[in-house]
């Protein structure tokens, strides 16, 4: 086994292309092995696999700096980078990361999962190698053609043409967005503009034409545009040229020598060099290839009675029932559980691509001229919109609905992942209606009120990532009312959507310990209902419960709001204690979410701990 022998980037030095191969069949059986066990991104690192093993070939990682966009097609350059045996960990507690990890390796350098980030990284390094406090170090951005539907990477592209920077970026292609029909012309052709002595050749004669007065002028512009006219016929769009980044490919993806001797070549000129390479997603493993949605990116889906389910199925009876309701995604039609909506609404859905600012601001837009959009992205990556929502949106007053997938404690994914933010952010923005299913029923019914009530302003449904409960007709709220499940008289405890379970399960537990509680399902974080906030403030103790970040979230509106109202009505407000649980402020690396809920204290006995030290006390 060639991959057991490998302890880092130097052992693949040694090896024939024969055994490259090999090796390459190794890693895909052991991507395959790994992802059935503990789930992850099986697409994405099948179709990395030549490319990486010839990144690691010809760079020097770490000495060279190597960054990835997005972090989930790193596996491979987990395994070459001496971390094959943590792969029985893989997304586990104590295990390694699914994403590239800081404190696993010198040879992570960022963290990221959120797309379209690395060329900004890579300017910015590239920025201080090349000062007098860098080394001169190379970098190398590895992109891949999704992540170019995000305006960031745009921005960084601009920017890197611009400075100049000597930066190799790795255009990492597994759709179709840049690829051409490649005949043996054009092969031709790229073999030639990826040779840096023609280059320099090329080069020379250019400024030998610009010294020949007046003669030269002609022959240059001449030289230009005949450059100009084969670019545009042959190659793909001189986009990145006309931003100062030489472009170089496309290339075989699968194919280690060719790559090789492509990042070579890239090496030896100056400024930024794109080199694009097409790649197989799903390479090897016949159920990924002939997955027609995704190549099989990741193991996850709509899975039957989850929260995302429930969406799915309402979304649709609201479009049935309102032909101006149109959906928009960030390229997760799939996840966010938009495909059924797609097939049976193919013209009133709308996947812009890895652009969430672009998706919030459309929607203002479609809002404005009439339409009623539903924006479904998960809650992290929102957050790289707020600015969007907050005066786009909100400051028009524009009825978009936000529809959030896992929010709160997401689990394997580790803390780029976690929806911690939405409530945080959310409720400060003016207008905006803010809505937390309890259960499967909940959504649904939330989902048609937001359509139906909330007209004069955006609204946010935000959900878990785990099952939804399913409960009886009786135990649905309407409206914007919160909803009291059970009175007493020595505890409120209000319970913030997925975590209303954890409230009911504490009241259970405090009546056999002779504490009798009121629980609330708020239902509506914000604005909350006037009813519910009276009747917490009418007890001694009132404990709040939500899976998103403690500070500034529900629990704090809640708590000012019950404040506020005794301060309205003249009483102490020392006579009722407020106890906010919630996430501290803090980065939560991956585990199994209950696990995370129950280590900060956020389940049912992490309630009931609450509710008797405050009493005993």
């Amino acid at each position: 086994m060639l991959l057991s022998t490998i302890t880092g980037p130097h052992d693949l030095a040694a090896l024939s292309y024969d055994q490259l191969d090999a090796l390459a069949e190794e890693i895909r059986e052991l991507i395959v092995a790994s992802v059935s066990k503990t789930g992850g991104h099986l697409g994405s690192n099948l179709g990395a696999v030549e490319l990486t093993i010839a990144l690691h070939r010809v760079f020097e990682s770490p000495a060279d700096i190597m960054l990835w966009d997005t972090g989930h097609q790193t596996y491979v350059h987990k395994m070459l980078t001496g971390r094959v045996s943590a792969f029985e960990g893989l997304r586990q507690a104590d295990g390694i990361s699914g994403y590239p990890s800081r404190e696993e390796s010198p040879h992570d350098w960022i963290e990221n999962s959120h797309a379209s980030t690395v060329l900004s990284y890579a300017h910015g390094l590239a920025t201080a190698e090349a000062s007098a406090h860098g080394s001169g170090r190379r970098i190398i951005a590895v992109i891949g053609d999704g992540a170019l539907t995000g305006g960031m990477a745009y921005e960084g592209i601009n920017n890197l043409g611009h400075a100049k920077s000597n930066v190799t970026i790795i255009l990492n292609d597994n759709g179709r967005s840049y690829a051409p029909t490649v005949s043996l012309l054009t092969d031709s052709l790229v073999k030639i503009r990826s040779n840096p002595v023609y280059m320099r050749r090329q080069a020379k004669i250019e400024q030998i034409a610009e010294n020949i007065p007046w003669v030269g002028d002609h022959i240059e512009r001449s030289i230009h545009a005949t450059k100009a006219a084969i670019r545009y016929m042959w190659e793909p769009p001189a986009f990145f040229e006309n931003l100062g980044v030489h472009y170089l490919g496309p290339f075989d993806g699968h194919d280690i020598e060719g790559l090789e001797a492509a990042m070579r070549n890239a090496d030896e000129f100056d400024g930024p060099t794109v080199i694009h390479v097409l790649t197989q997603k799903g390479r090897g493993y016949a159920p990924a290839e002939n997955d027609p949605i995704k190549n099989m990116h990741d193991t996850s889906g709509v899975k039957a009675g989850s929260f995302t389910q429930a969406f799915t199925e309402q979304l649709i009876k609201q479009a049935e029932e309102h032909p101006e309701l149109v959906a928009i995604t960030a390229a997760m039609p799939d996840s966010t559980g938009l495909l059924p909506f797609r097939e049976r609404f193919p013209d009133r859905t709308f996947d812009v691509g890895i652009a969430e600012q672009h998706a919030v601001t459309a929607a203002a837009g479609m809002a404005m001229g009439g339409l009623r959009p539903v924006v479904a992205v998960y809650s992290t990556f929102m957050t790289r919109a707020f600015d969007q929502v907050n005066l786009d949106v909100g400051l028009h007053r524009q009825p978009v609905i936000f529809c959030l997938d896992r929010a709160g404690v997401t689990g394997d994914d580790g803390p780029s992942h976690h929806g911690l933010l939405d409530m945080v952010l959310f409720t400060k923005v003016p207008g905006m209606t803010v809505f937390a299913p309890s259960s499967y029923q909940e959504l649904q019914v939330q989902l048609s009120d937001a359509v139906d009530l909330c007209t004069d302003g955006p609204a946010m449904i935000r959900w878990s990532k785990q099952a939804a409960p399913s409960v009886t007709e009786a135990e649905v709220g309407t409206g914007l009312n919160a909803r009291k499940a059970r009175s007493g008289n020595d505890v409120c405890i209000i319970g913030v959507g997925k975590m209303f379970e954890d409230a009911v399960e504490a009241a259970e537990i405090l009546k056999a310990k002779g504490i009798s509680a009121t629980v609330w399902d708020p239902r509506v974080v914000s604005p909350p209902d006037t009813q519910m906030i009276e009747n917490a403030a009418s007890h001694s103790l009132v404990v709040t419960i939500e899976d998103g970040l403690r500070n500034g979230g529900a629990g704090d509106g809640f708590r000012d709001k019950i404040e506020s109202h005794m301060h309205s009505i003249g009483a102490d407000a020392a006579s009722c204690e407020i106890r906010v649980l919630g996430m501290p402020r803090a980065y939560v690396p991956h585990d199994k979410p209950a696990t995370i809920l129950a280590r900060y204290g956020l389940n049912a006995a992490g309630i009931v701990d609450v509710v008797t030290n405050a009493l005993d006390g």
